[in-house]
């Protein structure tokens, strides 16, 4: 079965197609990035009204590279949340209107899932159950996997998502929107240890994580003094330094409290250079495995969420109803809460 899935939670518009038998057959993103920079943050109203003018081109031009046309779908996925409601509205009046004039299925994909799946996309994947490390903008959450839709939360951030204070940092060191990428590249120059930030909740005895406090150690440093580009590098770099010696701790803790051997990361975080060359190295040393996305499909994408809907159809014992002329959103949506396909 062909599946197309549109991804609209936030700032970028994503759109794939992937078909039950051969895989992603094509996918397309366009990011918002340069619309938001000058506000600092997504704004929410723009965010939406760009997700109507890209989400129907971009359409066309995955069903032109697959070679393939509307009526070849048996399916359309979209995003129901959570995210922005508006954004989130864009993609399921279009998925819904796609897929009631095509008379297919049409399937609301959690947006965390999407992310929490896409690491099976990468041959080897993954065999059921895992530990899911889920890090991004939004979410710093880690899951116990026992197949798609069976998710146990382990343990999550009590404040600020490690994505969140990337973005955040980098906007106190100057370093523009969106941060978290230019921050994880700017400490490259830079030397952990120059300065002392805080590890939060290292030794708490729980899987739970809090970053807003590393936030504030970076503010107190940077706080009335004009740094040079050396000195912001060194904080850079002690930052993700600390950021990811939490998220490895707690991912190995998470691994050893539940005896599994296979640890999954995903979410846009989870492209971050360092955190997968020293989780990679820690796993290794306890003959653990560890599974990651391609880049590509860290950040918000439309494969993941074709790819989720692929499963679930393939899991469900019944195809989902035609679309119906009504719909909903979930802005906010506990991961927790889904059944199993």
């Amino acid at each position: 079965m062909l599946v197309l899935g549109i991804e609209t939670s936030c700032d970028e518009t994503g759109v794939a197609l992937h078909h039950s038998e051969r895989g992603l057959l094509a996918h397309a993103l366009y990011t918002q990035a340069a619309l938001h920079a000058d506000y600092g943050g997504v704004v929410p109203e723009l965010a939406s009204r760009d997700h109507i003018r890209r989400v129907l081109p971009l359409t066309q031009d995955i069903l032109r590279q697959a070679g393939c046309s509307l009526a070849d779908l048996g399916a359309v996925a979209y995003t129901e949340g959570p995210g922005l409601a508006g954004a989130l509205l864009v993609g399921a009046s279009i998925a819904h209107g796609l897929a009631w004039a095509l008379g297919v299925p049409v399937l609301g994909i959690h947006h965390l899932e999407g992310h929490l799946l896409s690491p099976l996309m990468v041959k080897p994947a993954p065999a059921f159950p895992f530990i899911a490390l889920l890090v991004s903008g939004g979410h710093s959450q880690l899951m116990r996997v026992a197949g798609v839709g069976a998710y146990e939360l382990l343990g999550e951030t009590l404040d600020d998502a490690a994505g969140e204070a990337f973005d955040k940092t980098a906007q106190l060191l100057e370093l523009g929107y969106p941060g978290g990428p230019a921050l994880a590249k700017l400490a490259e120059r830079g030397k952990p240890g120059r300065i002392t930030l805080p590890r939060p909740m290292l030794h708490s005895g729980d899987l739970d994580f809090s970053f807003s406090g590393l936030k504030t150690a970076v503010m107190t440093q940077v706080k009335g003094r004009a740094l040079g580009m050396q000195a912001r590098a060194d904080v850079a770099a002690e930052f993700q330094a600390a950021i990811v010696e939490v998220l490895v701790a707690k991912s190995l803790a998470a691994l050893a409290d539940t005896g599994l051997q296979q640890l999954v990361v995903a979410g846009g975080v989870g492209a971050n250079r360092e955190l997968r060359t020293r989780l990679t190295r820690a796993a290794e040393r306890r003959g653990l495995q560890v599974f990651y996305p391609a880049p590509e499909f860290c950040t918000d994408n439309g494969a993941m969420i074709a790819f989720a809907a692929a499963l679930r159809l393939t899991h469900a014992s019944r195809l989902s109803p035609l679309a119906s002329r009504s719909f909903s959103v979930r802005p906010r949506w506990d991961l927790a809460t889904l059944v199993p396909a």
